[in-house]
């Protein structure tokens, strides 16, 4: 009998290779502005986040009448290229493997709906997906509402609910939520930074996180 009726995924870097592709377009569009780039470790500490919480973190110099500027100057350059941007070797099998032994599968990202709407497109792995939240319809995380609401929406209760994400944001958001969480060290965050956080483990490669869901989801 599975542990967990419902798993729940981060998007971007978690499933899809896109966090060096992000923090290069945060880097850019900063550049645009006029202002100093953040470091790529700053640009890839606020990925998951929603775009408020993402600029106040990476850009504190930056005043809230531009954030709308520099939401606009991040779309220009992500959306200039990524199409191509591919899931994580091996995630497509998992994600078929696990809706086959009929898990319910969700999605809660940063990623606006319009942008979770056309990876789900590109990569053709969209109709797995029972449930989504984006940053645009709730709460940025670490808020708890996304995973609330997507218990709400299924009927599932939080002890048979999982939590997967590649960065603090994601665990935290599972802890204020009172749902276990399991990192990925693949992705934005660290091993070290994702420990910090107490998840129930944290692997560091796709083949792990399918080895660790087969013996204990």
């Amino acid at each position: 009998m599975a542990r967990f009726k419902m798993i729940v995924f981060d998007w971007d870097g978690t499933l899809m290779d896109s966090t060096g592709f992000i923090a290069f377009c945060i880097q850019a569009a900063a550049r645009d502005l006029g202002l100093a780039a953040p470091s790529d470790e700053a640009a890839s500490y606020i990925i998951g986040l929603g775009m408020q919480d993402a600029m106040s973190h990476a850009l504190p110099g930056l005043t809230q009448e531009r954030y709308g500027e520099m939401a606009e100057r991040y779309r220009h350059h992500f959306l200039a290229h990524n199409l191509a941007l591919p899931l994580f070797p091996g995630i497509q099998e998992l994600i078929r493997d696990l809706g086959a032994r009929s898990h319910l599968l969700a999605v809660a990202t940063g990623k606006g709906r319009a942008g979770l709407n056309q990876a789900f497109q590109v990569t053709g792995i969209g109709d797995c997906f029972h449930g989504s939240r984006c940053a645009d319809e709730c709460f940025s995380k670490p808020h708890p509402q996304m995973l609330e609401e997507l218990m709400d929406e299924f009927g599932i209760e939080k002890d048979a609910t999982l939590m997967i994400g590649d960065t603090t944001h994601d665990l935290l958001m599972a802890k204020n939520a009172g749902v276990a969480a399991l990192g990925v060290s693949y992705g934005a965050h660290p091993r070290d930074l994702l420990m910090t956080e107490a998840p129930l483990q944290c692997v560091d490669s796709v083949d792990e996180l399918a080895a660790w869901l087969r013996a204990n989801a």
